[in-house]
């Protein structure tokens, strides 16, 4: 029932209408009750005002996106609110925290890509548009702070997007619970990857969508403490199974079947399957191929994704041979057999399909045969085989093929949750829920009164889910609310569910009696429920009956309702299907100790769905719930049509409706106290004087205009349903007395305007009458004194004229007088100069003569003189030329000595190599030969020892009484012998020994002769290449000081043949003079350059120095001459160390580690400034004087030496002279930076060093991100003010300044700037940052413009456009050389901002838009900002419908490239210079005055640096 509101003519409401549900119209007569709406079709309307709603004439075209927003929440304003968003392409929409989606019926990729994830990541609900993304987040966010489970319901009619949307969620969930694993498959892949398997096998053709969802499915995401996904779990239930035997036409079976007969041919003819037309359960409709889906490459992608949820190959052969098995069995066709009431197969072709069928289960065809054939009744007493009749037969077929599929679609959601794998420590986890909708067709079943009552559950959960919403805002306002009824439909459930008198409960009794039947059953439910007020029986119906919904009447066909709800299994299929040879198949049917009696158990459908019904409800209400309600827009499928009874119906089902009449109960409109006031101060404008608390004056207003039953919250007012409207009412009749004062006003204005236009016109006409005949009187005066002048003048001019005569003769006659005498004057001076000319002319004559004969005698001298100058210039030349050959001479003779040189030491170095290998192994032998030498002395002296001890023992031995003893001379003649020949050999031991020794010395001596013959040989080639090179340079100087001889010495003769030639020739004498002894001393002192040898410093001095060095620039030597010291004087010590040139030096290493660790406070920018000067112009002199080794052709650059000639000084005198000024300059820098052929550790270390150049750079970069990050979030709104406070007060109720927030990011900005200055980071560098971050401001503030749609107004692009004009007067201050192009890049947002601030967009068309006002914006980017415009100022409308037309046909062109239908700009955070750029921004003359570091100069071993 409408709430009574007040209507005067010129209001606008909505009224009933039998072709579009609801029209809008406006009053235009009131008559107590009844008024008379003028519709906007045309059509004039009489009603009572009780069955109108208001309409509010404010509200924005194209919608809002939260309809909690709405003024009047009511069905029409839903329903309005819809379908304006849906006309922008704008499919979602929230109602409170419940996200409503309409289904495009097109592919909207640049809605779901990665960087629209990154935007909805963190952002607080409802900041951005409403989007399925969002809700994920929200779930997420609420997971991890609170840590309470979540679960998002999905739901909506078949055909609404339900299984799109919950692929969404899943897909937003993975990416931000995800995680890269190390190896193999990660869980969050197995997630998404079980959606197309479960799709191939569940989700079917039907009349309303092309893929519906044929089960049920509750996926359970589980997270670790981190927030990662840990693990999951997914729940099916209600498997429509009798569509494997049932199709009607045009719907299609299971994709899988569809798929399998489109696999590879391999696997076609291992099935032994062809076309789907040759199929008994695919022929049955019509429709075998979907539009725009490839069955061959679904199945291809369907294999990948069983890949990725871990079912092997083998597993998956064994699904699709049970599948194929499925298709034959129902090809299997039976007549009657031999016997009475047998069956047996049709023809061949059922015999080669029951063989086939057979085969693929793996089992006996005879066995197989005989299970679709008979049955066997086992007794007490006996076991009896029935023969089945044709039809049973099928219909035992069909049993078979829907029992095998529902098993294999168990095994498949069982083995997806054990190879995901559940986390038994998780804490919390996301449901999200994809169940079908609520369902009322022409012929409803057992699967929709099943369905039906699953929406009833969800209905009465999500009521008190939002029932508890509206008391949480109510508490949170802190305003005073009385329980809210609301309509329960528990009586429902009970009438359904209830034990032992539910509906349920009578199903199962009536299946479990063999002789009950569905009209029995209907009959038992008229009489168990005939009194009930939600149950009926339709009239002329006999086993019907009638159940009033909460979403409406539903009737129910009770014909299929007992076979649908017996879920048993044929004993004989058990059987058979158990002893298969497949485990797999026989996996599918175990064997229980309930079916080993080998009997049909019965297994009520029905029971066991409530029970997983209330396990769900259970883990829902321990869960936060998100609600996700899917829209049909259309029964067609096809975009951009609105079907409004359609919608209307689905948002009564999905009970969007009963939210909002729940809602309505309450206080269903609550507007802010700022835009409270901004609406309504219109109708009490004197509460507003002088007043800046918002409550005081909502509560004064709501007093003057007696409004009861109000409240007032903490942020907003409350009202009750119709005081809106009575409100608005009120607003409407002051606005109408408003107008009518003005027009008053404007009349009077007009009126008084013409009125003095009239009288300015009459006293002007009078005025050019007064002037007519004043003229007329003036000019009668003026003839009048003409006539009389002219008179008088006549007068005047006769007596001029006699008097002129008489005057003329008398001058006449003077004249002819004075003239006589003065030409006879004339002749006498004309005779005396004639006179005075020839003697002149005679004069001159003679002395002309005299001058001649004189000049050609001193034309002829000065050419002798000229003649014997060039011939002894002649001579000079000569002899120089002599001079340059014999230098030339000296030159190759001095390369042949340096090669034979080279060729001897090469020689010498072999000889010396072989000498050594030899007295190495002479050394061995004599040292071997000396060994046994000495071992044979040692053997033999110990023999001779033994000999002697012998002979003293017995000599001790003889008896005393013998005195005379007796002497074995022959024995001691040979001891004595042998003593002789070891004193012998020891003598022959030692002069060998004392000859190995002298050789030894000797080799010695020669080698170290040798050595010291190839030093001094390397230093004379040393000395050699020098000479070599200073005669070279020797020779270029001459060559280019005899050239510019030759110049000068022409000039300077032709310049002094008008000066005095002795003193030329005085001049050239002593020149030359001095010239021929230079060139005779030029050899002598070619040939005294000092013998000089480079000494490379000792490795510990090396370290020494180089730790100094490390100690130096580590700390903040400043700079010099705008340029870094401690790069400079990194640069020039590795330069004298000949570093560079070094095959193995760690002066690098160190470098690098000293520059890293340096940096590692990365948070500060001044620090960081300071290191990326130094590092990049380090880098800039590494590029300029390193070439690579092996470079031919370039010349080392040297200092020329001091010029000792006259062409020397004459060369230096050019070269000094204002137009040489920068040669000598270029000379000097190239001076200081030399290039050198660079090993590889130098060439590494370059790398490095430009490594750590962009490392810095990155970091500075993306320091000043983060600190505008904050900012620019606040600058892409302007703060709201209060219409009524800012007109009368002054001031507003906003508390931010608007330019604080572009100030702070200008602040940032020339902080940096200041930074970078102060450390003098190369400008090329400076811009490049610049550049980069304003291209960060144009992405961050493009894309909140087009995420966000209360930042498309007018008052939101003028004050945005303020702050870009502030971005670019900095860019102005900040001159080229640092801001570069940095303005250019903001080339987005400029334009869109200038579009947003134009007040007639009606009036431009789309190519004006496109090449003059946004020619860089996209279609989609234009599209969705025409879109999303409002203007909350002037009320100006946005672009035509005709525009808005062109685009949509241009996007749907579009539709399938995703990179033109991303409307969002992505940020770039790559390195945009290179070191070649680097290095030509900067100059080498630059470094001309650098000083050095000072610590460093005073440093003995550092000393170079003061050169």
């Amino acid at each position: 029932m409408v709430a009574p509101i007040t209507l005067g003519v010129g209001s606008l409401v909505w009224l009933e209408d039998p072709d579009v549900a609801w029209i809008d119209g406006e009053v235009v007569a009131v008559n107590n009750e009844d008024i008379k709406v003028l519709c906007t079709s045309g059509k004039t309307v009489a009603v009572k005002s009780s069955n109108v709603y208001p309409k509010d004439a404010e509200a924005p075209p194209c919608g809002v996106d939260d309809m909690t927003k709405l003024a009047y929440l009511h069905e029409p304003g839903v329903l309005d609110n819809l379908k304006s968003r849906y006309d922008i392409n704008e499919i979602y929409t929230y109602t409170g925290n419940i996200l409503i989606a309409v289904n495009p019926f097109q592919r909207l990729p640049h809605l779901y890509d990665s960087h629209m994830m990154a935007q909805y990541k963190g952002a607080a609900f409802g900041e951005l548009s409403p989007h399925p993304f969002a809700v994920a987040d929200a779930a997420y966010r609420l997971m991890m702070n609170e840590g309470i489970s979540q679960s998002i319901l999905v739901s909506g009619e078949s055909g609404a997007g339900k299984t799109e949307s919950t692929k969404l969620l899943m897909q937003y969930l993975a990416y931000m619970g995800g995680r890269s694993a190390a190896e193999g498959r990660t869980v969050e892949q197995q997630v998404l990857e079980s959606n197309p398997v479960l799709e191939a096998f569940g989700n079917a053709k039907t009349v309303r969508n092309n893929n519906s969802s044929r089960f049920g499915k509750f996926v359970e995401i589980q997270f670790d403490q981190r927030g990662r996904i840990s693990g999951a779990a997914v729940r099916t239930y209600l498997l429509e199974r009798s569509r494997v035997c049932q199709v009607s036409d045009p719907e299609r079976n299971y994709h899988c079947f569809y798929m399998l007969c489109a696999a590879p041919p391999e696997d076609i003819q291992k099935y032994k399957l062809g076309n789907p037309r040759t199929f008994h359960y695919l022929n049955q409709s019509n429709c075998y191929e979907l539009d725009g889906v490839d069955d061959s490459k679904e199945y291809i992608a369907t294999r990948r994704a069983m890949d990725t949820v871990g079912i092997s190959s083998e597993e998956q052969d064994a699904i699709f041979r049970v599948i194929a098995a499925i298709l034959h069995l129902g090809n299997i066709e039976f007549v009657k057999g031999k016997e009475i009431d047998s069956s047996m197969p049709k023809d061949e072709k059922s015999w080669f399909h029951l063989r086939t069928a057979a085969e693929m289960f793996m089992c006996d065809a005879k066995s197989l045969e005989d299970s679709l054939c008979k049955r066997v009744i086992v007794t007490r007493d006996e076991t009896i085989t029935k023969e089945l009749d044709p039809e049973a037969a099928a219909a035992s077929r069909d049993a078979l093929a829907k029992i095998v599929y529902s098993r294999l679609f168990d095994w498949l959601v069982e083995k997806i949750n054990s190879s995901i794998g559940q986390d038994p420590n998780s804490k919390c986890l996301i449901g999200v829920l994809d169940i079908y909708g609520f369902e009322s067709f022409k012929t409803n079943s057992f699967e929709q009164f099943c369905i039906n009552l699953t929406n009833e559950k969800l209905q009465q959960h999500f009521n008190q889910h939002v029932f508890k919403m509206e008391q949480e805002e109510y508490t949170k306002e802190e305003i005073n609310w009385s329980y809210i009824e609301f309509i329960d439909n528990q009586d429902v459930l009970d009438l359904i569910e209830k034990k032992p008198g539910g509906i349920i409960a009578l199903l199962d009794e009536a299946c479990m009696f063999p002789r009950s039947t569905h009209e029995t059953f209907a009959q038992k439910l008229y009489q168990t429920f005939k009194n009930h007020k939600r149950f009926s029986k339709p009239k002329l119906a006999r086993s019907d009956f009638t159940i009033s919904h909460y979403a409406g009447d539903v009737t129910y066909q009770t014909e299929q309702f007992l076979d649908k709800n017996k879920d048993y299994v044929i004993a004989e299929h058990q059987a058979l299907l158990n002893a298969s040879k497949c485990s797999f198949v026989s996996g599918l049917f175990p064997v229980s100790n309930e079916e080993s009696s080998k009997q049909s158990k019965f297994s009520s459908i029905g029971s066991r769905f409530k029970q997983q019904l209330q396990s769900l409800l259970e883990t829902l209400s321990s869960t936060e719930p998100h609600y996700i309600r899917c829209v049909k827009p259309n029964n067609l499928l096809k975009p951009a049509i609105f079907e409004n009874y359609n919608v209307l119906q689905q948002l009564r089902c999905g009970g969007v409706m009963e939210a909002i009449r729940i809602s309505c109960a309450g206080y269903p409109t609550k507007k802010p106290f700022v835009e409270f006031v901004d609406r309504f101060g219109i109708l009490a404008p004197e509460v507003l004087d002088g007043s800046t608390d918002e409550v005081a004056v909502c509560k004064r207003l709501l007093e003057k205009v007696r409004l009861q039953g109000y409240q007032i919250g903490k942020t907003k007012v409350f009202l009750r349903a119709g005081q809106m409207a009575e409100l608005d009412a009120r607003r409407t009749e002051v606005l109408g007395r408003s107008a009518s004062i003005i027009q008053r006003k404007i009349r009077s204005y007009m009126a008084r305007k013409s009125f003095i236009l009239l009288r300015r016109s009459a006293i002007f006409f009078q005025s050019v009458c007064r002037g007519e005949l004043t003229r007329h009187i003036y000019e009668g005066m003026r003839r009048e004194a003409s006539c009389i002048r002219i008179q008088r003048d006549l007068r005047m001019y006769l007596a001029r004229k006699a008097y002129q005569e008489l005057h003329s003769s008398a001058v006449s006659i003077q004249t002819g007088m004075r003239v006589m005498a003065a030409r006879n004057e004339l002749r006498f001076r004309q005779q005396t100069k004639a006179a005075v000319v020839i003697q002149s002319h005679c004069r001159e004559f003679l002395a002309h003569s005299e001058y001649i004969k004189l000049k050609r005698a001193a034309l002829t001298t000065q050419c002798a003189w000229r003649a014997r100058l060039a011939r002894k210039e002649l001579r000079k030349l000569k002899m120089a030329a002599r001079e340059t050959g014999a230098l030339q001479a000296a030159k190759n003779k001095l390369e042949k000595q340096v090669e034979e040189l080279t060729w001897r030491l090469q020689l010498e170095k072999r000889m010396r190599a072989d000498l050594e290998e030899a007295k190495t192994q002479e050394n061995t032998k004599l040292q071997t030969a000396l060994q046994e030498l000495q071992l044979q002395f040692k053997e033999t002296k110990d023999m001779l020892l033994k000999e002697r001890e012998a002979a003293k023992l017995a000599a001790e031995q003889v008896p005393v009484i013998q005195e005379i003893p007796v002497i074995d001379h022959e024995m001691m003649d040979k001891l004595a012998v042998e003593n002789e020949k070891l004193k012998a050999l020891v003598s022959s031991l030692e002069t060998k020994i004392d000859e190995t020794e002298k050789r030894y010395e000797e080799t010695n001596k020669l080698s170290e002769e040798r050595l010291k013959q190839a030093m001094e040989a390397e230093s004379m080639i040393v000395k050699l290449k020098t000479n070599m090179h200073r005669l070279e340079e020797k020779i270029s100087d001459m060559e280019s000081e005899n050239k510019i001889l030759r110049q000068q010495t022409l000039s300077a003769a032709s310049k002094g043949a008008s000066e005095n030639p002795s003193a030329l020739a005085t001049k050239i004498l002593e020149n030359g003079h001095h010239a021929d002894e230079d060139i005779l001393h030029t050899p002598a002192k070619v040939s005294e350059i000092p013998e000089s040898k480079p000494r490379r410093p000792p490795t510990d001095r090396q370290h020494e120095d180089v730790d100094a060095l490390m100690e130096c620039v580590m700390k903040d030597v400043g700079f010099s001459q705008g340029k870094p010291v401690a790069a400079f004087t990194i640069y020039k010590c590795l330069l004298h160390w000949k570093s560079f040139e070094a095959e193995r030096t760690s002066v690098f290493d160190r470098l690098i580690q000293m520059i890293g660790s340096a940096i590692e406070n990365q948070d500060n920018n001044d620090h960081m400034a300071y290191w990326l000067s130094n590092t990049s112009t380090l880098l800039f002199l590494l590029q300029k004087s390193m070439k690579p080794a092996g470079a031919a052709g370039v010349t080392p650059v040297r200092k020329p030496p001091p010029p000792t000639s006259l062409f020397g000084r004459m060369t230096m005198g050019f070269r000094s002279s204002p137009s040489s000024v920068s040669l000598a300059a270029a000379a000097a820098a190239l001076d200081t930076v030399r290039q050198v052929e660079a090993k590889y550790p130098a060439l590494l270390f370059k790398q490095q060093l430009t490594a750590y150049v962009e490392k810095i750079y990155g970091i500075i970069r993306d320091n000043l991100k983060k600190e505008l990050g904050s900012l620019l979030a606040l600058c892409i709104q302007a703060p709201r003010t209060s219409k009524g406070s800012v007109l009368r007060s002054g001031r507003s109720f906003g508390k931010d300044s608007p330019s604080n927030h572009w100030q702070g990011i200008i602040d940032c900005l020339n902080s940096l700037l200041s930074t970078l200055k102060e450390n003098f980071v190369p400008p090329v560098l400076v811009q490049k940052i610049f550049t980069q971050i304003f291209s960060y401001i144009n992405v961050q503030l493009f894309n909140s413009l087009l995420l966000r749609r209360e930042c498309c107004t007018f008052s939101n692009g003028e004050y945005v456009k303020a702050g870009l004009a502030e971005l670019e007067l900095w860019c102005c201050q900040a001159k080229d050389e640092y801001a570069g192009s940095a303005w250019d890049e903001l080339k987005h947002i400029r334009q869109a901002v200038g579009f947003l601030v134009i007040h007639q967009k009606y009036r431009i068309s789309y190519d004006e838009i496109t090449n003059d006002l946004c020619p860089i914006l996209s279609v989609q980017q234009l599209y969705r900002i025409c879109t999303l415009y409002w203007d909350d100022n002037y009320n100006t409308r946005s672009v035509s419908a005709e525009v808005i037309s062109s685009m949509r046909v241009l996007m749907t062109e579009d539709s399938n490239n995703p990179v033109s239908n991303s409307f969002l700009l992505d940020d770039s955070s790559s390195i945009p210079f290179s070191v070649d750029e680097l290095s030509t921004s900067l100059q080498v003359k630059g470094f001309l005055d650098v000083k050095p570091a000072e610590d460093l100069r005073e440093n003995p071993a550092f000393q170079f640096l003061h050169d």
